[in-house]
């Protein structure tokens, strides 16, 4: 048995994989999750300095900085799975608006008045790097929800009117609908990587899922697409 603690950046490919690494392996894996990065006793940070125990980790690169930094990630484990891009995504049946450039994402945001992100790696971006370089008046709204499903949850019931995310999140979530990446000059490219805990005690066995989750294997690749990303290059 191990044990993973996983961000909703690479939850849906992890989901529909794993049943085929448990019956390939024999090895079984209970699942945990948390946030990237961010405040709080959701962030995976948060729980592994509380006693959370675990032997693989799955966040985004940029989480993988401060659990090296704790000394929490064996030296050398990690490996790059999937990169998603942030995209933009409004209540199922609502308009689409344009956001192919910076202009048109100033005017969506300005008309949705209330927009809401994961308060993770791409909600920290939404608010200090695109609202910032738009020059956004007062009348829009950022609301920073600690997981992107309370994010998506917050627009369905009509508390935002465009929620900001990784396409591989927006993409899972019933009841609503994707509009586009945002542009390439207010773009964040995120890649959500694996690593050994540095107290795992099963680490081979976690090593082997790494493994596994880097191989490119139909399976692996197609699950991949479906969540709006891509193997990393390089």
């Amino acid at each position: 048995m191990i044990k993973v603690i996983i961000s909703g950046g690479f939850a849906a490919v992890y989901r529909e994989v794993l049943p085929e690494f448990e019956r390939s392996t024999g090895i079984k894996v209970e699942t945990g999750s948390g946030a990237s990065e961010g405040t709080g006793p959701k962030t995976i940070r948060h729980q592994l300095a509380h006693g959370a125990k675990a032997d693989v980790v799955i966040l985004s690169r940029e989480g993988l900085r401060g659990l090296h930094e704790d000394g929490r990630i064996h030296a050398g484990s990690e490996s790059g799975l999937a990169t998603a891009p942030l995209a933009a995504a409004v209540r199922a049946g609502s308009p689409k608006p344009d956001i192919g450039n910076a202009a048109a994402l100033r005017k969506a945001l300005i008309d949705a008045g209330q927009v809401v992100a994961p308060s993770s790696t791409s909600g920290q971006f939404v608010r200090d790097k695109v609202f910032p370089q738009l020059n956004l008046p007062d009348t829009v709204t950022l609301t920073l929800e600690a997981r992107g499903t309370e994010a998506a949850e917050a627009l369905r019931g009509g508390k935002a009117n465009l929620s900001i995310g990784p396409t591989s999140e927006l993409v899972q979530e019933s009841g609503i609908d994707v509009v586009g990446l945002l542009p390439p000059d207010l773009q964040l490219v995120q890649t959500f990587t694996a690593a050994v805990v540095s107290d795992s005690t099963a680490p081979e066995a976690a090593r082997r899922l790494i493994d596994f989750l880097s191989s490119d294997t139909a399976l692996l690749l197609a699950a991949i697409r479906r969540a709006g990303m891509e193997r990393p290059r390089g």
